[in-house]
């Protein structure tokens, strides 16, 4: 990895750091504090964004280790946030459980779901992995609506997680769980990748035959990538619950699924970075679309009253095109390019 000039690796802890350089620890202390006093001096609305920020990029992490590392595509992750937000509401308002106990067993529980879904697709790989993962989010979605344990297509109503007496029941105090649960995934996502583990997932994603011939079992390591991506899903579909205070089918629509594919492809495959980037961008664009959709209904009467919906499919299919032919190593590549750039100022080479 290039280093800034006069800044040199003494010891291996240094050399394998994830944050090794002043600068880096200081803008990263300066980010993280003044992101923790977001709720201080933001707005609700801005707090609310934050807070569903944070729980989508918790999921599209998932989908970064299965299909950005791994290679195996899926189209199934929303469906696997439902069986998340479902195990927790039905742990804590059911059988109840306390919602710090919840989270985590409801990411395992997904987990084990997603081995038992998945264990038959990965035999498969490329277009079919991908069409079996919408068959396995149909069969979720129709069990969640007909089981009468989870309501159904009524839903189920969730309480917010408490400490004793507090109870974290408004966006303030819900973005102290959901943020730091997000840093802490994102941590334990940057460290995934970077272990034999990580490599191996790199190893199948390049060439599943090559990695076989080197002693990689790739069924083994293909489960591992899923049952990760989805116990992923699982907490964010937990903190998704808790955040809402309800579970209902029509949060977690194959809709949801495919923009995280596609917040992927914009934000870069391969990268945590680019999780963050793309989830951002994907979301600004849909809150510009949401502000501006009223206007447009003036300019352009054509388009109906209410144009956000069509209006913000079509900007992200709009964006997804552009980004796959004029950058489709995504935002996370030219965010490289920029850092080296700046490294190497005021050299050219």
């Amino acid at each position: 990895m290039w280093r800034p000039c006069g800044i040199f690796d003494e010891t291996y802890r240094q050399d394998m750091a994830i944050v090794r350089t002043p600068l880096r620890w200081g803008v990263l202390t300066v980010s993280v504090g003044v992101l923790l006093a977001a709720p201080l001096f933001c707005s609700y609305y801005i707090v609310s964004v934050l807070n569903t920020l944070a729980i989508t990029v918790i999921a599209v992490l998932g989908l970064q280790i299965v299909t950005g590392y791994c290679g195996q595509v899926s189209f199934g992750q929303a469906a696997f946030m439902a069986v998340g937000a479902y195990s927790s509401a039905i742990l804590t308002e059911k059988l109840g459980l306390s919602f710090w106990i919840a989270m985590p067993v409801a990411g395992v529980i997904t987990g084990m779901y997603g081995l038992l879904g998945g264990a038959p697709s990965m035999r498969i790989k490329g277009f079919y992995l991908a069409v079996a993962t919408i068959a396995i989010h149909f069969v979720t979605m129709w069990l969640v609506q007909h089981l009468e344990i989870t309501g159904k297509s009524v839903g189920l109503p969730v309480s917010p997680p408490q400490i004793g007496p507090f109870a974290f029941d408004s966006d303030e105090r819900m973005f102290y769980i959901i943020i730091p649960v997000m840093l802490a995934m994102t941590y334990g996502a940057r460290n995934i990748v970077r272990t034999r583990v990580g490599r191996a997932f790199v190893a199948v994603r390049d060439n599943d035959l090559a990695a076989q011939v080197m002693g990689i079992n790739i069924y083994y390591y293909k489960l591992l990538a899923f049952f990760i991506s989805c116990f992923y899903a699982g907490v964010a579909g937990s903190l998704w619950a808790h955040y809402h205070g309800v579970c209902h089918p029509e949060q977690f629509q194959l809709l949801r699924g495919l923009w995280y594919i596609g917040m992927l492809i914009v934000g870069g495959l391969g990268s945590i970075p680019g999780v963050f980037f793309g989830v951002i961008l994907i979301r600004a664009l849909d809150e510009s679309v949401l502000m501006l959709s009223p206007y447009f209904a003036q300019w352009f009467p054509w388009l109906g009253t209410a144009p956000a919906a069509g209006l913000g499919l079509s900007a992200f299919g709009l964006v997804l095109a552009l980004f796959l032919i004029k950058e489709p190593r995504g935002l996370a590549h030219r965010w490289e390019i920029m850092k080296a750039s700046i490294r190497l100022y005021p050299f050219a080479y």
